[in-house]
């Protein structure tokens, strides 16, 4: 069953990806102006344009190069750039170490705060505790990223002087950069995933098995952590893996407000020049990895709350 199942998200997580492709490609080719206007400079020739359209093969009709670019991405050919002739899989590179030390500092610190925001909630309900992290989750999650961005910039380095505003000057040269963006980035995962461990908790722990355990003498730290905190995990697991593919499918705003050169960086460069391989190899990687971290969160609450499991 569990096998058949993991087939067909494989095979519908396979046509997302292909749909995904023909709407990037649908929505580059509706953008004013193309790669060739966009190297033409600001004040282009027809001619000049003419000449630079053919050598990039952009006075072809649009749906040839759809169905060029769609066989070279079957033989595993990400293509290569409009703009500078790099391979996409250079500009990849060149933007996943970014962001994915981004993803993984943030994660580092997202799990077990969310864990402890949950669970300190949970096992105080109603308390005066409980009512304060859940108003200042509540409170931070209403804010947009672009303005949590703006205000700890604002405080933190430019009023205080604590911390760099920018990583203008490279992340290598200067690794307090990244606590900036980490902050902003963590803001309103941990918010979301808390509130998903407490109400998970709260229902676990009022669970005839739970008050069983305690019945036989069974340790506090055993309830918790062995019998509730697995059975409330399931939709913080969905959760935590939309996490994960938002943070690792480039967090533009953050990283243009902060310069940070990610992948967030490497599409905003890419749609300002209409260089089209590069946006499509650079969705075509995001829909894959929403796929197999969506298939891997349902995995994780089919093993955790295998009764609470929805048809698919």
């Amino acid at each position: 069953m569990t096998r058949a199942w993991v087939a067909r998200r494989l095979l519908l997580g396979a046509a997302q990806s292909a749909a995904v492709l023909v709407l990037v490609f649908v929505l580059t080719e509706a953008l004013p102006g193309d790669a060739a206007v966009a190297l033409a400079g600001d004040s282009p020739d027809p001619g000049r344009i003419a000449l630079i359209r053919a050598a990039m093969d952009l006075d072809r009709p649009p749906v040839e190069r759809f169905l060029d670019r769609l066989d070279a991405l079957l033989h595993g050919d990400l293509g290569r750039s409009l703009v500078t002739g790099r391979p996409v899989s250079g500009y990849l590179a060149d933007g996943f170490g970014v962001t994915l030390l981004l993803a993984v500092l943030t994660l580092a610190l997202l799990v077990p705060l969310s864990l402890w925001l949950g669970l300190t909630a949970a096992r105080r309900e109603g308390s005066g505790l409980d009512r304060v992290i859940s108003s200042a989750t509540l409170a931070v999650y209403a804010a947009p990223e672009f303005a949590l961005g703006v205000l700890l910039s604002t405080v933190l380095a430019l009023r205080l002087g604590w911390l760099p505003p920018t990583a203008v000057g490279g992340v290598a040269a200067d690794p307090t950069v990244l606590v900036l963006p980490v902050l902003v980035l963590l803001a309103r995962p941990v918010c979301s995933i808390s509130r998903l461990v407490r109400a998970g908790m709260i229902e676990a722990l009022a669970r005839p098995y739970v008050a069983q355990a305690r019945r036989y003498g069974v340790p506090e730290w055993r309830v918790v952590w062995l019998h509730a905190l697995p059975n409330a995990l399931a939709p913080a697991a969905q959760q935590l893996a939309r996490t994960c593919d938002w943070l690792l499918s480039g967090v533009v705003v953050v990283e243009a407000l902060f310069v940070l050169p990610g992948l967030g960086s490497v599409l905003l460069d890419a749609v300002a020049a209409r260089d089209v391989p590069v946006v499509q190899g650079l969705a075509l990687v995001f829909a894959l990895l929403t796929v197999v971290l969506n298939l891997g969160a349902d995995l994780v609450a089919r093993r955790f709350a295998p009764r609470t499991e929805l048809a698919r």
